[in-house]
């Protein structure tokens, strides 16, 4: 009866271990997150967002001039510079999200180019050209952005920075902001990103598979700590965000469910910088900027002039 049980009890806890390892490797994984992202949206991209991803790489190719760092563990990382005007000091850094590319973010930075903002587009480390076997979730991610920074300033004296990103990328343009920036970067806008890596995978993980995050993500949790350097946990933007001095805007969709929509207050009560939040009724993940493009960018328009 005893070894029964002890028997049991081992393969119960080898059975936890092994989804738990699944679990880490689904998420953060970046040969098995493409999977997982297209499972969360039930399908493999369309044929019309395929062409309008190929363009888009096309026009990146064509129009902006590739340049990269070194991370601080190793990584080549690659990033895209366009610059409008060489007399230009305006700078915008343009972050994508989770399985996405440099690519992704050209129809926003043509937009700040009418502010006259010249662009740095980044492939986050594990995505587009970059190195990398996991994902940063925009922990690791907003260390190597503070590279990209450094790099701007060095290159470009006297400048002025704008953070922008989208999903996973708000996350990490919001992370940086906790850290001690270079004055030239002035003000950050945050469009969809999650309150921290620990919520957004609790998220999914209930939404999805109808598991709780005890024990599961737990020892997923201390798996990533291990195997990658960072936990679900430590990956806060509510913490980074209380200790930020950069002026923030927070842009989330109503009807966002991906990233819940609830997570833009959690976020937005916490900064203690200058803030405001920009609400997009009917808008989706990361549909704010196509469902109601007028307010999205005069809202954009007026943080950025009053802050810069």
């Amino acid at each position: 009866m005893q070894i029964g049980i002890f028997i049991t009890v081992i393969i119960v806890i080898a059975l936890i271990l092994i989804a738990s390892k699944k679990v880490c490797d689904m998420a953060i994984k970046a040969d098995t997150a493409k999977k997982y992202s297209n499972f969360i949206f039930s399908a493999e991209p369309q044929n019309e967002y395929l062409e309008e991803t190929e363009k888009n790489i096309k026009w990146l190719e064509e129009n902006t001039e590739e340049t990269q760092i070194i991370s601080k563990d190793g990584l080549k990382l690659v990033g895209y510079e366009r610059k409008i005007s060489p007399q230009t000091k305006n700078w915008v850094i343009a972050v994508h999200g989770y399985t996405g590319r440099g690519s992704d973010m050209v129809q926003y930075i043509k937009q700040f180019e009418k502010l006259g903002f010249n662009s740095l587009i980044i492939d986050l480390r594990s995505h587009g050209k970059s190195e990398g076997k996991y994902i940063g979730m925009g922990w690791l991610d907003h260390y190597d952005l503070e590279l990209w920074i450094e790099k701007i300033i060095q290159e470009n004296k006297n400048c002025k920075i704008i953070l922008y990103g989208i999903s996973m990328g708000a996350a990490t343009v919001t992370m940086a902001t906790g850290d001690t920036l270079p004055g030239n970067v002035k003000l950050c806008i945050a469009d969809c990103g999650y309150s921290s890596v620990w919520d957004e995978f609790k998220v999914h993980l209930k939404k999805l598979f109808h598991i709780p995050a005890f024990p599961i993500l737990h020892i997923a949790n201390i798996m990533s700590k291990l195997i990658v350097g960072y936990s679900f946990k430590e990956a806060s933007s509510i913490e980074q965000v209380k200790k930020s001095k950069i002026p923030t805007l927070f842009i989330h969709g109503c009807q966002d469910k991906f990233v819940p929509y609830e997570m833009l207050d959690k976020i937005y009560n916490n900064a203690g910088c200058k803030k405001e939040k920009l609400e997009i009724e009917g808008a989706k993940h990361a549909e704010s900027s196509n469902i109601d493009a007028e307010k999205y960018w005069k809202s954009i328009r007026k943080f950025v002039n009053e802050n810069i």
